[in-house]
């Protein structure tokens, strides 16, 4: 009897368990640097993922595309809570825009 192997759930948690991995911090460093005006580049990240995602022919890069889109999109509204995180304390507030957070 031969035993055959599907490798596709593996690449897939793989590939979301690392875009998640990636994007925690990246939201929490454009927060920092450039506050919650920045979304709009999560926006155009995740059109540009769902974008290719349908252009793609191979499977497994449009899962994965598809799979960095919704990350992207998820990403804005991580942006404003991690703006909230940031003027309840938790995280450190970048002092060149103090007055953001005043509000």
């Amino acid at each position: 009897m031969l035993i055959t192997f599907n490798p596709i759930g593996l690449i897939i948690g793989l590939a979301t368990f690392m875009c998640i991995g990636i994007f925690h911090p990246v939201v929490i460093k454009a927060e920092y640097y450039f506050g919650r005006q920045c979304w709009w580049a999560f926006l155009l990240a995740g059109i540009m993922g769902i974008a290719a995602s349908l252009i793609v022919d191979n499977e497994y890069a449009s899962i994965i595309l598809g799979v960095f889109a919704f990350s992207s999109l998820w990403g804005i509204i991580e942006l404003r809570q991690q703006h909230e995180r940031v003027r309840k304390g938790w995280f450190p507030m970048n002092p060149k825009r103090k007055q953001e957070y005043e509000k």
